[in-house]
């Protein structure tokens, strides 16, 4: 007996379709979706390693080479030496790197409001306050809850 369907059943199709929502304005920016994870992690703060980033966003480090060297030859992050340790590469977006990212998020918001609206103002804000809530919980929490 069950009063609501699984988590997973409800978030995956959710989660798909507001991929497939995004993926357009991602592709007017030129970037794919790994593209804009690498840009949302770097933020406005520099990781020092490849290695941090991949981890950040969930990627194996070895597969996100290509995005940083299609980033770079774009200009919209840097690697530079770290001076603590010239072996490493410290990553940061540049100007036009964050002016890519913002432009993409706003268009992203924008389908996402759209979305949040039929929701009422409470529920909306509900959901949000849990979405942020569950979304910063470590993954082996969630997988050892």
């Amino acid at each position: 007996m069950t009063d609501r369907p699984d988590l997973a059943a409800m978030i995956s199709p959710l989660s798909r379709a507001l991929i497939d929502a995004e993926l357009p304005v991602l592709h007017e920016h030129g970037l794919s979706m790994w593209a804009y994870s690498v840009l949302l992690a770097l933020d406005e703060r520099p990781l020092r390693t490849q290695a941090a980033l991949a981890e950040a966003i969930g990627a194996d480090k070895t597969r996100i080479i290509g995005f940083l060297d299609d980033l770079q030859r774009k200009g919209l992050i840097e690697r530079t030496p770290d001076p603590a340790d010239r072996r490493a590469r410290v990553l940061s977006l540049t100007a036009e790197g964050r002016r890519v990212r913002d432009s993409a998020q706003a268009g992203i918001r924008r389908k996402e409001e759209r979305l949040l609206a039929r929701l009422s103002p409470e529920d909306r804000r509900g959901f949000l306050r849990a979405l942020r809530a569950l979304a910063a919980l470590p993954p082996e929490e969630i997988a050892g809850a």
